[in-house]
């Protein structure tokens, strides 16, 4: 009977137990655990022609947040870290980034201004028209300074007319597709 009675008093307890993580499981959502390691993988970013574009460095941050679980507030810190040269300048003289209510979006849209591109559309195309293959570049290398020289068209152009944009490029890839045949 002694044990008996262990038993059920053991079992008793169990079931108080399971009860108690029944209602905390549906009282608090599962936390997902913040990764912050993954600000390794952010590459500092100058604001020099010469570097990678702002939208790099921003989906660079936005994807490591995704992944990492991130908060905007943890967006906006490791932006500041990863800030170097004139954009780390530009930083530290803007006092609007200083307030305690900025958001990512805010920073974002005021780098946006700061280091946009004033070249023409022009310039660019240009650049594109008279894109040569450079001494020791694979085929592949230079394919992809084309592609980016043309995002550089593409994005700018979306941003301002998207509907005029998709389509011209639906008329030119059909001439394009007509002229190879």
């Amino acid at each position: 009977m002694n044990t008996e009675a262990r038993l059920k008093l053991e079992l008793s307890e169990a079931q108080i137990e399971i009860q108690h993580l029944r209602e905390r499981l549906t009282t608090t959502p599962p936390s997902a655990h913040k990764d912050l390691s993954l600000v390794s993988l952010v590459p500092k970013w100058s604001g020099a022609e010469s570097t990678f574009s702002l939208e790099e460095f921003f989906s660079s941050i936005e994807g490591s947040a995704k992944i990492g679980h991130w908060a905007e507030a943890d967006c906006l810190q490791v932006a500041v870290l990863k800030l170097a040269e004139s954009a780390r300048t530009f930083y530290f003289s803007c006092p609007e980034l200083y307030r305690e209510t900025v958001t990512w979006q805010m920073f974002k849209a005021i780098f946006r201004d700061r280091f946009k591109d004033v070249r023409t559309d022009h310039f660019h195309y240009m650049q594109l028209q008279t894109a040569r293959q450079r001494r020791n570049e694979g085929p592949q290398e230079f394919a992809d300074r084309c592609r980016a020289q043309a995002q550089k068209l593409v994005l700018r152009y979306t941003i301002l007319r998207p509907n005029a944009f998709t389509k011209r490029m639906r008329s030119e890839c059909y001439w394009l597709h007509l002229s190879l045949s």
